[in-house]
């Protein structure tokens, strides 16, 4: 049937799936409480009519008898760690701009820092290409770095931005995970691997003037608030997207978490704490507004502000995903490293 294609109609998101005449069940699948999303068969194939969506950018796969595989009906698709997924833009998405504008020449480079307290610490580190190895400039540091710079834009958004001089010259240091859950998981060995390890590492390799930023999504955001609260002026600023700020309260559907007591335990003390260190880093926060980690982001950022830490707040319409921290950089890592680094 000729239009028999997943479409916005109206205020809904009409998923539709053609053929497929032998399938007992057809479902969307998306890391979002949607409700149902069983598709219904038609003689064309199957649709779901999904109205009242809490994002502008549906990411999702189709669930055929089980079998995971992208939307056959549009080429939009966007990869991840776990493989490429579909996507659909609602009326008020929009990518953001500087995806799409000229970008600086760059050079990668690789160190691995041996013997820290979690064994070896793998960096990218990334800079224009016209940089003198002499040349001081700051640093960005970013958790899953690999996985950022892949899936969540953040070298072009980094290039983009020197090349229309919204951003200053820098160097980003893309920190591989590793054993990602073990190590960020507010772990004081991984926090003193950072610390006492690769920050000083990089600075004596990487002449600057500045003290670092460091950004983390997710576990990855944790990580960076744990290394920055418990080394207090190690860092100018810290991104934190997304973070998995778990508490009892506020995540009890994550009690089955490896390394729950640690985080949980992390966080506890946070929200205990009724003072920050007087070199505490500026902070910028992130999250999307139909994320789980929503309401335990905005408790903490309520929470370290009481506290007298400068912190601000960004959300857009989205879920828990790499398009919703690459979205958010701009202006929330933008405008903290105007403000750290002048």
């Amino acid at each position: 049937m000729t239009g028999f294609v997943t479409a916005v109609e109206g205020d809904a998101a009409v998923v539709r799936l053609p053929g497929h005449a032998d399938a007992e069940q057809v479902r969307l699948w998306c890391d979002l409480e949607l409700g149902n999303t069983t598709l219904d068969r038609l003689d064309a194939g199957w649709e779901v009519r999904l109205t009242d969506l809490p994002v502008d950018r549906l990411e999702y796969l189709l669930d055929v008898d089980g079998a995971m595989q992208t939307d056959p009906t549009h080429d939009r698709t966007v990869g991840g760690p776990f493989g490429d997924h579909s996507w659909l833009p609602l009326p008020a998405y929009a990518e953001p701009g500087w995806l799409a504008a000229d970008r600086v020449a760059a050079e990668q480079a690789g160190v691995v820092f041996e013997d820290t307290p979690v064994g070896d610490v793998e960096v990218t580190v990334w800079a224009p290409a016209d940089a003198d190895g002499d040349e001081p400039l700051p640093m960005l540091l970013c958790h899953d770095g690999p996985e950022m710079a892949a899936y969540g834009g953040l070298l072009d958004w980094a290039s983009s931005g020197i090349a229309a001089d919204r951003l200053p010259r820098m160097r980003v240091g893309l920190l591989a995970p590793g054993s990602r859950n073990e190590r960020y998981a507010a772990n004081p060995a991984y926090a003193a691997a950072l610390v006492d390890h690769v920050v000083p590492g990089l600075r004596a390799a990487c002449p600057t003037d500045h003290r670092p930023v460091l950004a983390g999504q997710s576990l990855g955001a944790v990580a960076a608030l744990h290394a920055a609260w418990t080394s207090p002026g190690t860092f100018a600023g810290l991104l934190l997207q997304s973070g998995s700020f778990f508490t009892p309260e506020l995540d009890p559907q994550e009690s089955d978490f490896e390394y729950w007591d640690e985080v949980t335990g992390f966080v506890a003390s946070l929200l205990a704490a009724t003072t920050a260190a007087p070199s505490a880093p500026v902070v910028a926060m992130t999250c999307g507004s139909a994320e789980e980690n929503h309401a335990n982001n905005l408790q903490l950022r309520d929470h370290l502000a009481a506290t007298g830490m400068t912190v601000t707040w960004g959300e857009v319409r989205q879920g828990h995903t790499w398009t919703c921290w690459r979205d958010s950089l701009d202006p929330s890592l933008t405008d903290l490293l105007r403000k750290v680094w002048g």
